[in-house]
This record gives structure tokens, C-alpha cells and sequence, in this order.
């Protein structure tokens, strides 16, 4: 009897097992054995400071970005450094933190370093400059009309200058010009930077004038990105040449003049090419060898005579194809890859436990540069990586102050992982909800509340209008809003989003998407019209009207049997004028406030999608006067009951986690 070894069927299984091994060998290879430029790779690679910024490329370079990385021009303010994990910038010799860059019009948000700690913390004896931005690639942008003038050594009682006092130094800021002005002092120092005008009427005491530094102001880069954008649209990256005075086009197979498909130009990476080609060649020949071998020896290793299929079942469990063709069709758009092992070791086997919800568990982790990050570990029974695929596509499309920083993401077998930003202060929710979570770190005060409110406001209308696709969150309530350090807003948990067009007025979604409470009346009921963007509207104005609620101590539960129950006893308070209940304290400016977000939050819950705003004209209200807002009709009671478990089931660690109630109607 002949071995089976010589077997044709013996050899076909053989064949066909080092054939699969080979594929996956192909799919691990090392990305530096991948025949691509090494310009393209280099930057293809967001500029790394591990801060919430994560898409700062072109026009910039700096640190993990070569030279040739940036715009092309003679200006040296396109130059980044990254202190402290922050990125920053020097124009004309003033140092600058980047808040945000919006590569889609070319907005840069930054603020001054050195009046970042306050206007009592400038080093007044090392002769601060003037924010100007003359012969460079940036001018003012947005509503950036005003300077303000720090005066220092200098105490005046002239009206719209106002004074305060660091230590023994006295101080004076203005946004009169100090020129025109009849000061009854001689400032030692004068320093003046724009501030944006919606700031001019917050500056009137020392807290306000550092909060309003801290939120910087915006410029615009004035460069030809119309060239950069040819370039990505054929799936390059932008650069320049050696000297920086002609734009290039990298390319996964080189540098080009304007666009991957136009005149290739030779550089001295081009030289390479043909070796490194050889090389993965060569690796790739030596790895079908040595999967022959070791596939033979399985076989002999076998005592019954029958080839080891166990083998080929436990590798096939590393590909599933929903997600690992996704992962390859946006391989250089997306965060950086971790194995389950390297998840395991940050998170110190799991050690310290942040919360945990309908999806999966979150845990606190440290990168090995020493970031704190929280790992969210998808529970292996959840879908069939719907979810997952809908989270990384989403967050690795977006680069915004307001959106959470999807950091990394494992997949591996029945492993899954996402790693985002820590945010220390959690979710929203343990905020305002008082009787859910009694251990409530502390109260917001009404402005605090109110930069939230549009804060998130500017997270959602980056989603449906700021990205190059329209993102459609689904999903928005408090537990999704986490707060940074500063109670900054940040928009998360994108596992029922929704990617289309900005063209697109509605999308087709199957069944319902989001939590009861917040889901628009069109989400569970088409004959309220499609889904779109204006459900996003409707959720953010139900969460705005609990941050009220809870900041005013309603009771959401117990007898509200209705999520429109509760807008209910806000319009009648509204109408009877109790906009702050029997608070005395508080001054008529909040309440103007709290009458101007309650208004506006109204708006967002209209049933009719037509007489819902959408989020720029929802910043645009809440910025402005109260006088410009109008009446809204009387929200209408439609919805099905709110369901026990949207409150009582949630844990008041659970400061990541979403629990996610999806109907069907």
C-alpha cells in the first residue's frame, strides 16, 4: 500500500492548507516589507503628539513628519512640535497650542501658550510679542474682529478697560485700541492677540478673560489646498519636493506632479524599489517553504494517518471576512493595530475596571508612553462586527475637539478591542442625573452647562457637515457625552452610526436605531417621515432638556411614563416664567441664558423634521441674543412609554459604555 503522503488527494490537502497559511502569512506581513514609498508612508502619517487632534497632515510637518511633509512656501510657521502631548506652533515667534484643524476649510484653532494658565501667568520680563500674522500663510478667520490688550504695570478706572491684580503687578485689558485711548498709566508691557466676538461680552472679570484665551481663536490657511485635494481624491498624500517650492503627490508607487495618475517624478526613493520588491518576493517564496515543511511534518506528527485538519480550523477563525475587507480597503486612513496580547499587558490583564454596558466592558489602560487611555473589550457574543466596523469607520474618518480620539483597535479570532482617549470626568449622565447617582462629584453652574450645550453642538454639526462623508450618530444622550479635564464635551460610542453622503437627505436604516428617550419619532415610526441628520437634531434637544431637567432637580422617572412627559412640564415652566424655579442667586443674564437654551432645545424636538434647525443654525442661536429666538409650538405627546430599565438599569460607573435599547416597530 502506498504512504498516503503520495496520495494525489494527500497532496491537494496539503497544497490547499500551505495555500491558506500562505494568505495569512501575506495578510501579517510587516508593513515595512510592503511595496510602498517611503514618502507616501512617512506622510500618510498624521502628525503623533497623542492628543485629541489626531488628522493634523498637510500642510504641516514636524517630529514624525519629515520636512517634505508639509506645504509648499517659503514660511517656517508650518514647523509643529509636540510638549506635554500638545501639539504646537510658532507664527512669527509666538508659540501657540492647536486646539483643532479642520482640513476641510482649512480652519486652525489655536491659543496663545503663554496666557494659557491666565493673563497673571505671562513672563512679562521676556518682552512677550504681539500676535501678528503678516507674511505668513495665515490670516484671521470666522468671527475674529477684536484684539485684546493686555496692559501691564498699568491700573486705569476709563471705561471698557478693565483692571485686576497678579501679585504685586496690576493689570489692565481691553479691546479698545490703547492707542485711542486716554490711559492715565504708562504700561511696562503691552501684549495684544485676537479674540473671537463672541467673547467681547465675557471678558469682564478675570476668570472670564482666561476661559475666553483658553478658547482661542481661528485662523485660516490661505494655500493652494484645491492642489492638495486632487491629489487625495486619487489617493495620494500631499508634500512637497526637497526644497519646498514645488508640490508633489506621494503615491503608493512614488512621487508624482499633481495627482497619482499624472507624471511620475523621479526621486532617489524610485532606486529602491526594485530591491524591495525582490525582497518581499523572496520573503514571501521562503514563507511558502516553510509552510510546506511545516505542514508535512503535521502530517507524520499525526498517528492515525489522517492530516491534522485542527490546524486549518483555528486559522480560519483569524480572518472574519466582514471586517478584515474593511480593514484593508481603509488600511491608510486607519489609528494603529494592536494585538490582543499588547491589550492585555496595557491593561494590566484587565486590572482596573471603568465600566460596562450592553456591548462590552471598559478599562482603564496606560500606552507605553506613559498616555492613559480606556480600552473598550467587545463582548464576543455582540453581532457580527456591525458594530465594530461602524465604530472604527466612523471616529478614523473625524478630527475634531468635541469628537473622542479613537486611538488603536484589535481584532484577532473572537477578540475585539477599541482604544480611545481617557476622559477623566466620564459620561454626562452622573452629571445630571441626581437620584440615579447620589455620589454626583459636583453641581454645574449654568455657563458651565451652557458651553456644553455648545459644545456638543459643534461636535454634531462637524459630523453631518464638517467630515467628507455625512456621520449620522444615532444614538446621542448623555452616557454617550464624555467630559475631558476641563468639562470639555466629547462626542462617543459611534456602534449605531450611520455613513452616507452629504447629498443624501434621508438614509435606509432596517428596524429602529437608538435609546427610547431620545430616539426621534421617525426612527421608530417612518410614517413620521426618513431618518437623516435632523434625528440627530431631535436627540440633541431631548439631551439639552435633560441637562436642564436634572440641573433643576426633576424627576425623570417614577411616573413619567412618557419621554415627552417630561419636555411637557419644561414648556409649561417656560410658560409660566419659572425659568430658575426658587433659585434667588442667580442673575438675569442666566436666566437668560437657561431661557435661551431651553428655547432652542425645544425646537430640536419638533416632530415635523421641516421645523427642526439644523446644528449650525442651532450654534448660531445659542450664540446670539435671546430676542432673535421665537416661540416653539407646543411639543406634541406621541411617543411609546419609556421603558424601566433606561435608568434603573444603568450603573453609575458605567462612564463609557453605552446600553443601547433598539426596538422595531
Amino acid at each position: 500500500m502506498k504512504p498516503m503522503l503520495h496520495h494525489p488527494s494527500s497532496s491537494i490537502i496539503i497544497s490547499f492548507f500551505s495555500f491558506t497559511l500562505l494568505i495569512i502569512s501575506i495578510i501579517n506581513i510587516p508593513t515595512c516589507l510592503c511595496d510602498y514609498d517611503d514618502q507616501y508612508t512617512n506622510c500618510n502619517n498624521a502628525f503623533n503628539c497623542g492628543s485629541s487632534i489626531a488628522n493634523i497632515k498637510y500642510p504641516f510637518w514636524g517630529e514624525n513628519r519629515d520636512k517634505y511633509c508639509g506645504g509648499v512656501s517659503s514660511d517656517p510657521n508650518m514647523d509643529l512640535t509636540c510638549e506635554e502631548s500638545v501639539p504646537k506652533i510658532n507664527i512669527n515667534d509666538v508659540k501657540y497650542r492647536i486646539l483643532d484643524w479642520n482640513d476641510t476649510i482649512q480652519k486652525l484653532t489655536v491659543a496663545r501658550e503663554d496666557c494659557w494658565s491666565g493673563i497673571c501667568a505671562v513672563n512679562v520680563s521676556s518682552n512677550p510679542k504681539n500676535s501678528t500674522f503678516d507674511n505668513t500663510m495665515f490670516q484671521r478667520d470666522g468671527d475674529v474682529s477684536y484684539n485684546v490688550s493686555l496692559l501691564y504695570n498699568c491700573e486705569t478706572s476709563i471705561t471698557n478697560i478693565f483692571s485686576t491684580t497678579c501679585g504685586n503687578t496690576k493689570v489692565s485689558y481691553t479691546i479698545v485700541d490703547p492707542a485711542s485711548a486716554s490711559l492715565t498709566c504708562t504700561p511696562s508691557v503691552i501684549v495684544e492677540f485676537p479674540i473671537l466676538a463672541v467673547q467681547v461680552r465675557q471678558i469682564a472679570t478675570l476668570n472670564d478673560i482666561n476661559k475666553a484665551l483658553q478658547g482661542g481663536f481661528d485662523l485660516k490657511w490661505t494655500g493652494n489646498y484645491g492642489e492638495c485635494q486632487k491629489c487625495v481624491d486619487s489617493d495620494g498624500v500631499c508634500g512637497s519636493n526637497d526644497g519646498g517650492n514645488e508640490f508633489r503627490c506621494f503615491c503608493k508607487d512614488g512621487s508624482h506632479t499633481t495627482s497619482c495618475a499624472s507624471q511620475k517624478v523621479l526621486t532617489s526613493n524610485n532606486s529602491t524599489e526594485r530591491n524591495r520588491s525582490r525582497t518581499v518576493i523572496g520573503a514571501i517564496v521562503a514563507g511558502f517553504g516553510v509552510t510546506i515543511i511545516i505542514m508535512i511534518s503535521c502530517y507524520f506528527n499525526k498517528g492515525n494517518g489522517r492530516p491534522n485538519m485542527s490546524i486549518f480550523r483555528k486559522r480560519r477563525k483569524v480572518v472574519d471576512h466582514n471586517v478584515e475587507v474593511f480593514m484593508q480597503s481603509y488600511n491608510s486612513s486607519m489609528p494603529r493595530r494592536y494585538s490582543y496580547k499588547e491589550i492585555k499587558r496595557i491593561t494590566n490583564s484587565f486590572r482596573v475596571k471603568l465600566g460596562q454596558g450592553g456591548y462590552g466592558v471598559v478599562y482603564k489602560a496606560s500606552l507605553i508612553d506613559g498616555r492613559q487611555v480606556a480600552v473598550k473589550v467587545i463582548n464576543e457574543s455582540k453581532g457580527n462586527g456591525e458594530e465594530f466596523i461602524n465604530e472604527v469607520a466612523s471616529i478614523s474618518r473625524t478630527s475634531h475637539m468635541n469628537i473622542v480620539s479613537l486611538l488603536g483597535f484589535c481584532y484577532e479570532v473572537d477578540k475585539r478591542a477599541l482604544i480611545y482617549e481617557f476622559m477623566p470626568n466620564g459620561s454626562l449622565d452622573k452629571f445630571i442625573y441626581k437620584s440615579e447617582f447620589p455620589n454626583a462629584i459636583c453641581d454645574f453652574d449654568w455657563n458651565t452647562l451652557f458651553q456644553i450645550a455648545i459644545g456638543i453642538a459643534r461636535g454634531l454639526e462637524y459630523l453631518h457637515q464638517g467630515c467628507s462623508s455625512r456621520i449620522l450618530h444615532l444614538d446621542i444622550k448623555p452616557q454617550n457625552i464624555l467630559l475631558d479635564d476641563d468639562f470639555c464635551p466629547k462626542i462617543s460610542d459611534f456602534g449605531l452610526a450611520k455613513i452616507c453622503q452629504k447629498k443624501d437627505s434621508i438614509v435606509s436604516i432596517l428596524g429602529a436605531r437608538g435609546t427610547i428617550g431620545y430616539m426621534a419619532p421617525e426612527a421608530f415610526n417612518r410614517s413620521f417621515g426618513g431618518v437623516s441628520y435632523k434625528s440627530d437634531v431631535y436627540s440633541y434637544g431631548m439631551l439639552i432638556l435633560e441637562m436642564i431637567g436634572g440641573r433643576k432637580n426633576y424627576d425623570t422617572g417614577g411616573s413619567c411614563t412618557s419621554e415627552m412627559y417630561f419636555p411637557d412640564w419644561i414648556y409649561k415652566d417656560l410658560e409660566q416664567g419659572n425659568t430658575l424655579l426658587n433659585c434667588s442667586t442667580v442673575s438675569e443674564e442666566e436666566n437668560d441664558m437657561v431661557r435661551k437654551i431651553t428655547l432652542v432645545s425645544l425646537w430640536r424636538i419638533q416632530t415635523k423634521l421641516s421645523d427642526r434647525p439644523p446644528m449650525n443654525k442651532v450654534i448660531e442661536m445659542l450664540q446670539g441674543p435671546l430676542s432673535t429666538i421665537s416661540y416653539p409650538p407646543k411639543p406634541v405627546l406621541y411617543s411609546p412609554e419609556r421603558p424601566q430599565l433606561q435608568v434603573s438599569d444603568m450603573s453609575s460607573s458605567d462612564l463609557y459604555e453605552t446600553i443601547s435599547i433598539t426596538e422595531s416597530k
